[in-house]
């Protein structure tokens, strides 16, 4: 492809109100050309990356045995009627009506199309396993669109499902796609980790995992621990609270302190004049069925929503409303505590509150708080369990060493369903012994359109972006340092030629501009090979052969130019392949 025979509109600047690197440099690159909060254009070189990303997915399915098909994006309501999630994600719902006033979607997922499918479809022990997966664009109603590609309401996305027969060959499909998808971003150039993670609305709470490219305007947490390497999704991790310092004075029996218009933490925290891990903060939530909870956590540590509605093994978990609160706690809003508490309420107490003594927490009385108060010994902690988010330098539940907090991009998931669609749209098969069973599921996601994000986010520098060559809108670039001057023009055009021959996805930049900006443009767009033909090194018979990723300048005879440029490609796909 000639330069003038294509559309790269190239920015000096990018727009102000984009604040993540790959959003500025894929503006500025001429990638994509925003339409409107959280939809996008994909312009001729963002569309050409995609299609990259997409093939090398395909590619790697393939060996693994994936069968790609097509669904429809517009759903019936009706299908998610009867999985029970027309309810449970109205949030994100792009919703439409027809002429005659039936309700659809735009696809966010697929899950319950292709469950559908597989009833219809599937009858035998015989015709399993199976792995669908297609790429498609996806619909959501985001409520906060940010960083380009990284969150749009309109997105590409690889899905994926796999149906078993039993749960141990569900963990062999699992198994593999786990490891496709690091071969998948491998090839892509994409530094990932896979972390543990909750499955969400999507699955059934059993096994799962994220791949997460680490980068500061990752909007997912990442615990780690660099000792033992152990990692998890915020959401998810485990950890032993950190200490506290050592209490300074003697075992005093807990006191009625009146605290006037003190109910927050800073308030309460300025009345006693104490850091606010001295403190017992009770929250109180409403379970499923109405069941009142009162939960205990350290003053400094937030509630984990998503461990305790794991721990307690509920559909539902909420906040009490003011009316509630105060009906269980006999207080206004923020003075419940643990002691003498209603035994109408469950009591379930974080790990952190086992490092203190001597704590302050609401009296159950408006305008009240206790202070000397020592869990076990002024209230009963029957149940203690792990139910709060974790901090920087909490320990690790593996090793004990210290974790650390780390954003991240994230491109894949992969979960396990078990039978949570099977059983509610009668995907089942006879079996050998002629019973009927329902087939068990797992989901399998890559955000591909976010994945050109996340791989700009991993490779660029202050000129521009740095393409992996697997993905690279073009594999080589050819700048002339002047067109116009016959001999590099008759030469740029013989390379040129003789790599299309060969198959290599070459960009001739023939502008007639100069070679300053060429070089920018060149630098902008990150190609990974570059190629500079001038007149004074065609004097000597020579060109010059560049790595964008490091700067690397080979200087080469002109004869061994085709040659060398082939090889230099088949080695940085080597790397990425290996």
């Amino acid at each position: 492809m000639r330069w003038s025979q294509t559309f790269i509109p190239t920015l000096k600047e990018a727009p102000k109100d984009a604040e993540a690197v790959s959003h500025q440099l894929m503006l500025r690159g001429g990638f994509i050309q925003p339409l409107s909060s959280g939809l996008y254009i994909y312009l001729p070189l963002g569309n050409k990356v995609l299609d990259k990303v997409s093939r090398v997915i395909r590619e790697v399915l393939g060996e693994y045995g994936a069968i790609e098909l097509s669904m429809p994006a517009l759903q019936p309501k009706s299908i998610w009627e009867r999985s029970g999630r027309w309810e449970t994600m109205q949030d994100i719902m792009m919703k439409i009506r027809d002429r005659e006033e039936k309700e659809f979607i735009l696809g966010p997922t697929h899950e319950e199309i292709i469950t559908d499918l597989v009833a219809r479809r599937v009858f035998s022990y015989r015709q399993l396993p199976l792995n669908f997966y297609q790429i498609q664009t996806k619909f959501r109603d985001e409520l906060r669109p940010r960083f380009g590609l990284v969150r749009a309401k309109e997105f590409i996305m690889k899905d994926g499902y796999s149906f078993d027969l039993s749960p141990a060959g569900a963990e062999i499909s699992y198994q593999k796609m786990y490891e496709a998808y690091f071969k998948i971003f491998h090839r892509c150039g994409m530094p990932v980790e896979a972390v543990q993670a909750d499955t969400g609305a999507m699955g059934d709470g059993g096994k799962s995992h994220e791949f997460i490219v680490l980068t500061p305007i990752g909007e997912d947490m990442v615990v780690k621990c660099f000792s033992c390497g152990y990692s998890a999704n915020l959401e998810l991790a485990e950890r032993k609270p950190k200490g506290v310092p050592e209490k300074q004075e003697g075992d005093k029996s807990h006191e009625l302190v009146h605290t006037p218009n003190a109910r927050t933490i800073e308030e309460v925290s300025a009345f006693f004049n104490a850091q606010v891990w001295k403190f017992i903060k009770t929250l109180i939530y409403i379970a499923d069925e109405n069941e009142k909870l009162a939960v205990l956590i350290r003053g400094d540590y937030e509630v984990n929503e998503i461990k305790l509605k794991r721990y307690l093994k509920c559909q539902q978990l909420r906040m009490a409303t003011p009316g509630e609160i105060e009906k269980a706690t006999g207080a206004s809003v923020g003075f419940a505590g643990p002691v003498q508490l209603n035994r109408a309420c469950r009591l379930i107490a974080d790990l952190s509150l086992s490092t203190l003594s001597q704590a302050i927490t609401g009296a159950n009385k408006t305008d009240h708080h206790y202070q000397h108060v020592n869990p076990g010994r002024d209230f009963e902690m029957n149940e203690m369990a792990d139910i709060g988010t974790a901090m920087e330098g909490d320990a690790c539940v593996r090793c004990g060493s210290a974790l650390n907090l780390k954003r991240g991009i994230e491109v894949g998931h992969v979960f396990f369903l078990g039978e949570k669609y099977t059983r509610k749209l009668d995907a089942k098969v006879v079996m050998q012994d002629g019973n009927e069973s329902h087939l068990v599921m797992g989901c399998y996601g890559i955000g591909v359109s976010r994945m050109l994000s996340a791989i700009v986010e991993s490779n660029h520098d202050g000129q521009g972006i740095i393409w992996p060559v697997s993905v690279s809108p073009f594999e080589v670039i050819i700048t002339p340092v002047d067109f116009s001057d016959e001999r590099t023009r008759v030469e740029s055009l013989r390379i040129y030629e003789a790599l299309k021959i060969q198959n290599v996805d070459i960009l001739l930049d023939d502008r007639d501009e100069r070679p300053g900006f060429k070089f920018k443009d060149a630098d902008l767009i990150g190609i990974p090979i570059k190629v500079i033909i001038g007149k004074k090194g065609l004097d000597k018979n020579i060109v010059e052969i560049l790595l964008r990723k490091d700067g690397t300048k080979t200087e080469v005879p002109l004869d061994k130019a085709v040659q060398t440029i082939l090889e230099t490609k088949r080695l940085c796909l080597e790397k990425l392949n290996g």
